[in-house]
């Protein structure tokens, strides 16, 4: 197994069609893609490196650099480019001899690490696309590392997770059917490159001959017009890039999307109100919620189209419910859901999701394997299964909150302040309380008009859940912290509002 497999399929059955780039027939060619990828990995082979990192926005390098690497034989390495120098030059260090492909504006902070070599992108594509194309001589070896994605660090400092050429094309094969697209279809990727699924985007458009068309910059109005103009059919987005595409076309009546026929979006908890406005808005367009981790190569469980219609049309509380979920696992992987000793739990009972699967890696650079003996990996994610096999996932058990020696996640909070008219965004965490352990504070976002009160606002949650769950304090804010892939970031959360003084309400 090698991810050079899918681009040399891919290569002798469209090679015609734009593997990447625009429909006016400007973009890069499968074919084309298959050569230069070869002629990178001559350039990395011909240097000292032991890996390629990749330091820059989305464009035709990087599915060059990937392909090339798996070519050369080394591990390809996106760097997030919205850290601080300090932090790209210790990502540097910790992953030098490298090569890296990086702007003129970023290349900085990696010239000045030992043993790092920086090619600019125009150079570096220049020498792709032209000379002798190498031997199709890549190794098949399995177990060779194909990628390492530093996590986000949002809970302490980044690790490399460590995906195998056998995790990825797992992942590929069993989940796109190869040469699935037609010769129309497009997919707009707008996730940066050091996010999973901006590599599983990557790999499985590839796979299936879909054309790619990339936005490097988002922003929900150069979204809306990119789709439009391409006519894309297909695209991935996180929570926060939907929200704000809403909010986009609500503000633009009468423009429509009229190409899209498959929106998925993950990475993060997605609103129910949102979701739902969004069935509105694309009334012709399948929605899939994928949920997946970088450790696990991407999807763990899909809520496909047929769900999200069901959900959005039932009067059962139960099955409109399952818009707020993950949907099921893929058939070619286990889930189940454990307690702290590792006991499975019963349906409906929340503990801490694990898989199993030939997909997982659960393996960190220099730090070893999380994998349980008999292959399992716990996720650190909290959630539960209900009757009919949905997996609901309700945050990292690190940020369940412990009240009075109950266990309350705060995305059953969160869900339930969304469905308020006035709220517009939440989130719930703890903080330190001498008498109950942690007491429970709601952030909160409100529409432009409202006045709501804190009072208001935990009769609200009082009224729909039990006493237990109501919040103790309530702070409205002007906006949350997210990361740009659409996590909340409860940590920065909790360090800006210790500061404020906090409503008793």
């Amino acid at each position: 197994m090698n991810l050079m497999m899918l681009l040399e399929m891919a290569s002798s059955a469209f090679g015609d069609r734009i593997a990447v780039g625009s429909k006016d027939g400007s973009g890069v060619s499968y074919s084309a893609l298959y050569s230069n990828s070869g002629r990178a990995a001559e350039i990395f082979r011909n240097s000292p490196a032991e890996k390629v990192a990749f330091l820059d926005t989305s464009s035709v390098a990087l599915p060059t650099a990937l392909f090339g690497s798996a070519w050369a034989g080394l591990p390809f390495v996106p760097l997030n480019y919205r850290l601080t120098e300090t932090e790209i030059h210790e990502l540097g260090s910790e992953i030098a001899p490298a090569v890296g492909i990086t702007s003129a504006s970023m290349r900085g902070p990696l010239e000045e690490v030992p043993q790092f070599e920086t090619i600019e992108r125009e150079g570096f594509l220049s020498q792709a696309s032209s000379g002798d194309v190498p031997d199709a001589d890549w190794s098949m070896d399995p177990d060779q590392i194909a990628i390492l994605l530093f996590t986000s660090g949002t809970t302490g400092a980044p690790k490399a997770a460590v995906l195998r050429h056998s995790h990825l094309v797992s992942y590929i094969l069993g989940s796109v059917e190869f040469m699935g697209a037609g010769d129309e279809e497009a997919t707009l990727v707008s996730v940066p490159p050091y996010h999973v699924a901006g590599m599983a985007a990557l790999c499985s458009s590839v796979y299936a001959g879909r054309r790619i068309v990339q936005l490097p910059n988002f922003d929900p109005s150069s979204w809306i017009d990119l789709a439009i103009a391409e006519s894309i059919t297909h695209a991935m987005v996180v929570p926060t890039m939907l929200s704000r595409i809403v909010e986009e076309l609500e503000n633009r009546p009468g423009v429509s999307i009229d190409s899209l026929r498959a929106l998925s979006y993950g990475g993060g908890k997605m609103p129910r109100p949102v979701i739902e406005k969004a069935l509105h808005l694309f009334p012709n367009t399948n929605f899939v919620n994928a949920y997946g981790l970088t450790e696990t190569s991407s999807t763990i469980s899909v809520l496909g189209p047929e769900d999200h219609r069901d959900a959005l049309e039932s009067d059962e509380e139960a099955v409109r419910r399952r818009l707020s979920s993950a949907g099921k696992p893929l058939p070619n992987l286990e889930v189940s859901i454990r307690d702290e000793e590792g006991k499975v739990l019963q349906t409906g009972i929340s503990g801490e999701i694990w898989v199993k699967g030939e997909q997982v890696s659960g393996e960190y650079l220099g730090h070893g394997t999380k994998l349980t003996d008999d292959g399992w990996f716990p996720t650190n994610d909290g959630g539960f299964l209900d009757e009919s096999g949905y997996l609901f996932v309700e945050g990292r058990i690190d940020d369940i909150i412990i009240r009075g020696g109950e266990n309350i996640s705060p995305g059953e909070i969160e869900e339930t302040l969304l469905t308020h008219s006035e709220i517009r965004d939440a989130a719930a965490f703890g903080i330190p309380d001498t008498h109950w352990g942690e007491v429970i504070v709601t952030a909160i976002v409100t529409t432009g008009e409202s006045d709501l009160s804190a009072t208001e606002v935990k009769e609200f949650v009082k009224n729909q859940l039990r006493s237990s769950r109501t919040p103790d304090h309530v702070v409205i804010v002007d906006e949350l912290p997210y990361n740009e892939t659409g996590k909340l970031l409860r940590r920065v959360l909790r360090e800006n509002l210790s500061s404020l003084s906090i409503d008793e309400g």
